[in-house]
């Protein structure tokens, strides 16, 4: 079996990969979407309480920019474990590899982890103001559910991929944090 060389990261993966990539080039996939549709009952929020988190969702016409990330050939095989125990510990994602184009117009195969509509933590279809509730107000055992929305945000605009849609929704969650939650609480 042939070993794939690329990942594709269009949430955390871009900003905390867990492992050094030997090439990061921007790339875009088509027919799905980074959207908050994934309940985090760990990372990002907890069983009672659940945060939401990125997921890519099967939407055709859909285009998702994001990292493509080249795993060193050494250590394929121990990323690829880690990326798995990170990806897969609760059966949401399925991983797939799908076909990407690099910002230097190259067509790679990259891994990508994309949600699974029948799983039950499942969350597409919330409305903005919804996702920027339970994101205002969640916290699991990597902190703040905001800091993952902002952190997030501000790295696709750093590295000139800014999502107007993201922007929007980290602003209201800042409203939110600055109208309806407590002072202390307020990770911003």
């Amino acid at each position: 079996m042939q070993k794939n060389s690329w990942v594709f990261g269009y949430g955390s993966l871009m900003w905390d990969p867990g492992f050094r990539p030997v090439e990061t080039v921007k790339a875009r996939l088509t027919g799905y979407a980074r959207s908050f549709c994934l309940r985090s009952t760990r990372y990002r929020g907890t069983e009672d309480a659940p945060g939401l988190v990125l997921g890519l969702d099967a939407e055709p016409g859909a285009i998702c920019s994001g990292l493509a990330l080249r795993i060193p050939d050494d250590q394929h095989d121990e990323i690829m474990v880690y990326l798995r125990e990170r990806e897969l510990d609760t059966g949401a994602y399925r991983e797939m590899v799908l076909p990407l184009t690099l910002e230097d117009g190259r067509q790679v195969e990259a891994l990508s982890y994309v949600m699974r509509r029948d799983h039950w933590q499942y969350a597409g279809g919330l409305c903005r103001r919804e996702q920027a509730r339970i994101i205002a107000r969640a916290q699991g055992g990597r902190g703040p559910n905001c800091d993952y929305l902002f952190n997030t945000a501000r790295h696709l605009a750093e590295i000139g991929l800014a999502d107007e849609w993201l922007d929007q929704l980290a602003d209201e969650v800042r409203r939110l944090l600055a109208t309806e939650l407590p002072e202390q609480d307020n990770p911003t």
